[in-house]
């Protein structure tokens, strides 16, 4: 759950300030499965992602500094995310075996007609 506005015409009413809640979804993809049979460690591959969203969490990123000048849209939103988790695969947060992870999917579902995605590689 945040709180946020947009700057632009194109945005319409979602210029004055709004909330918005979210279900975040996050795939891991690998060529080949570990030794273990996994993609990557879902337990800190949670944690992770717990940690990575509380920092989003009731607040209105119109006054968060890392979104200064950002229009926060579900699509950057979900780059953001995306990177942070990334950060997170490269420091080996998400445990062993996540060196072998090759891409990335991070879904932001606002409800079941509006979501946005960013993918890429690892």
């Amino acid at each position: 759950m945040i709180a946020h506005s947009f700057k632009g015409e194109v945005f319409g009413p979602a210029q004055r300030l709004h909330g918005a809640t979210y279900v975040v979804d996050v795939e891991f993809r690998r060529a080949d499965l570990d030794a273990n049979g996994l993609v990557v460690d879902i337990g800190r591959a949670g944690v992770a992602l717990k940690t990575i969203l509380e920092a989003f969490a009731y607040r209105n990123l119109d006054d968060e500094p890392d979104f200064a000048g950002v229009n926060t849209t579900t699509e950057a939103l979900a780059k953001v995310v995306f990177d942070r988790m990334k950060a997170k695969i490269d420091s080996g947060d998400v445990g062993p075996g996540s060196e072998g992870l090759v891409s990335l999917k991070v879904t932001l579902r606002e409800s079941h007609v509006a979501w946005a995605a960013f993918e890429g590689e690892l």
